[in-house]
């Protein structure tokens, strides 16, 4: 891959990539756009590094009200997205959402990326119901320290952990738990992901356990087209702990994107 630009050029993230030729000329730029797909038990603003508009053009949809499944997510994802081609970027959750959203519209995709995001999906019905108790009935205040608080790395800064708790706490209840709901229900898309012919980038914290690497290295492998990027001294959230690193990576992306003739 290329290295990142120099200081003081145009990054390479707001370049257009152009639509293919109609009557022999090129049609319209389309501005390529990133879709920030964001984690449990957390919103779009997990985002706030990704979303500065100096660097690329960006939205980061709230998911939880899109509906009960992965599937109602995508379409809602689909229809916010708008015209142009779309680079999916989904953090856990929401890269089981990206999956959807490449596997209703494969032409309107141009690359998808996958942060501690799993494919395949064994069920754990005792799991999802005991966290919807916990959530019914303790809120986030029993919820944050048992499931989601442990997934940081050991390393990671405690006011990264605190600013992501103070969003958590944020959410309504009801919007978590339908989230926990989507969750566990989603399909399994292993299969989708070892046949899409595009791009799908797979990072992974190197103290990420839900996936841990090596099964998130196994995915990137199995794709016609996958690559994989392991970050140093982060966990779940890897673009909470290592936002540098992950905005570098997609710089990377969105440069080898838009540079294909």
């Amino acid at each position: 891959m290329r290295p990142d630009r120099a200081d003081g050029e145009k990054p390479a993230l707001t370049r257009c990539f152009r639509s293919p030729r109609r009557g022999g000329r090129r049609s319209s730029f389309l501005v390529m756009r990133l879709v920030l797909l964001h984690a449990l038990p957390l919103d779009g603003t997990m985002w706030a590094n990704e979303m500065r508009p100096r660097l690329y053009p960006a939205i980061a949809p709230a998911l939880y009200n899109l509906g009960e499944s992965l599937e109602d997510w995508a379409v809602g994802v689909l229809d916010i997205a708008g015209d142009g081609p779309l680079v999916l970027v989904g953090s856990s959750v929401g890269g089981s959402c990206a999956l959807e959203v490449a596997r209703l519209a494969p032409h309107r995709v141009a690359a998808v990326v996958l942060i501690g995001a799993k494919t395949a999906h064994h069920p754990e019905p005792s799991f999802r119901d005991e966290a919807i108790r916990l959530l019914a009935d303790g809120g986030m205040a029993e919820a944050w320290p048992r499931y989601w608080a442990p997934l940081f790395g050991a390393r990671t800064a405690p006011a990264v952990v605190e600013g992501a708790r103070r969003v958590a706490f944020q959410q309504d209840i009801s919007d978590v738990i339908r989230g926990v709901r989507a969750f566990h229900g989603r399909p399994d898309r292993a299969g989708f992901a070892q046949s899409w012919h595009k791009p799908l980038i797979v990072i992974s914290g190197d103290q990420d356990r839900t996936p841990p690497p090596a099964t998130a290295a196994t995915v990137a492998s199995s794709a016609p087209r996958g690559e994989f990027h392991l970050v140093k001294d982060a966990g779940h959230y890897v673009s909470l702990e290592q936002p540098s690193a992950i905005g570098g990576i997609l710089r990377l992306v969105l440069h080898d994107l838009t540079d294909r003739p």
